[in-house]
């Protein structure tokens, strides 16, 4: 929550009322035909502002830049439920695909800003916004970025290797390490000694650009928000022309080995959720590719409730 930061115009005021039901602090009421505020805090969602046919409302602390994109022209006039195309955006979603071949074409940095600004425009939790997003905008940051991680594993398949580490971590550890040597030390080493033999990148697959989102301490959700932001760039990501995958790798070993954060330039409160990388695509597909079946699961289905009443006070 924050201190209070909305203002309205009494003179603009029609006396609507939209603003009043969907404060989620109930912040505002109506008072001699006119909308006051008399909360004295707020989440800040801007929900007041956007419902507002006058205008009549302000939020201190939202940028309006932050709807201004360089490289895209947008109606910034509120979509209704129902009012898209939802055969489009299901294609969309349908049509991305991780991409592992990239052109070496570099990503203008206006694009890659864009894609920070459309992150930000997913939901969060409290609508704390705590979400944090760091640009490596070109090939040599990347190869940087590839070394350290390798570095990382390197080491860390060492470890792996010795009968002595994965005993002590059987032991003390939870058998974190022998679960590593069983599920990923082999393919790990061979993408090494591949790396290593060919010069080619098996970590990023030569992608000249990569956005790492991650969050600040304070959020209720910290993880989902992330993710959601991340989900928005995906998708924004092939709708610009680009191809991107998420590299699970990275984000293990930012997560535990510091050194690599720094070199990023990220805080050490930061948490790491997602790296993306991005890039033009070397790769063409034709068609959507089926998933795997999904049965979902009814709650509180209507024969269940029949068959298991309630038990009797």
């Amino acid at each position: 929550m924050y201190l209070i930061a909305t203002t309205i115009d009494p003179e603009k005021c029609t006396g609507c009322g939209q603003c009043v039901p969907v404060c989620p602090t109930e912040a505002i009421a109506m008072r001699d035909g006119k909308a006051v505020v008399v909360g004295s805090v707020s989440i800040g969602c801007g929900h007041c502002l956007a419902a507002c046919p006058a205008g009549a409302i302000s939020v201190a602390g939202l940028d309006e830049q932050s709807l201004v994109l360089r490289t895209i022209q947008w109606d910034t006039h509120f979509l209704a439920p129902g009012g898209a195309n939802a055969g489009a955006l299901v294609r969309l979603m349908a049509s991305r695909r991780s991409c592992r071949n990239y052109q070496p074409t570099p990503v203008p940095r206006d694009l890659l800003e864009d894609l920070v600004q459309i992150g930000t425009l997913a939901p969060s939790g409290t609508n704390s916004q705590l979400w944090t997003f760091t640009i490596v905008p070109d090939r040599p940051g990347m190869i940087v970025f590839t070394q350290a991680v390798a570095g990382f594993f390197e080491r860390l398949n060492a470890r792996a290797a010795n009968p002595f580490w994965r005993t002590f971590a059987r032991v003390f550890l939870g058998d974190a390490l022998g679960r590593y040597y069983r599920s990923y030390y082999r393919a790990v080493r061979s993408a090494l000694e591949w790396w290593r033999q060919t010069g080619r990148d098996p970590l990023f697959y030569g992608a000249p650009a990569a956005i790492i989102v991650g969050s600040r301490p304070g959020g209720t959700c910290p993880a989902e928000d992330a993710l959601l932001a991340t989900q928005n760039i995906l998708l924004a990501a092939h709708a610009m022309g680009l191809g991107s995958c998420l590299i699970g790798y990275a984000v293990a070993a930012l997560r535990r080995d510091a050194s690599i954060g720094r070199l990023l330039g990220l805080p050490p409160e930061e948490a790491v959720h997602a790296v993306i990388v991005l890039g033009y695509p070397a790769e063409t597909y034709e068609r959507a590719a089926p998933r795997r079946k999904i049965v979902p699961r009814i709650a509180f289905a209507k024969d269940d409730l029949a068959a298991d009443p309630a038990p009797a006070a």
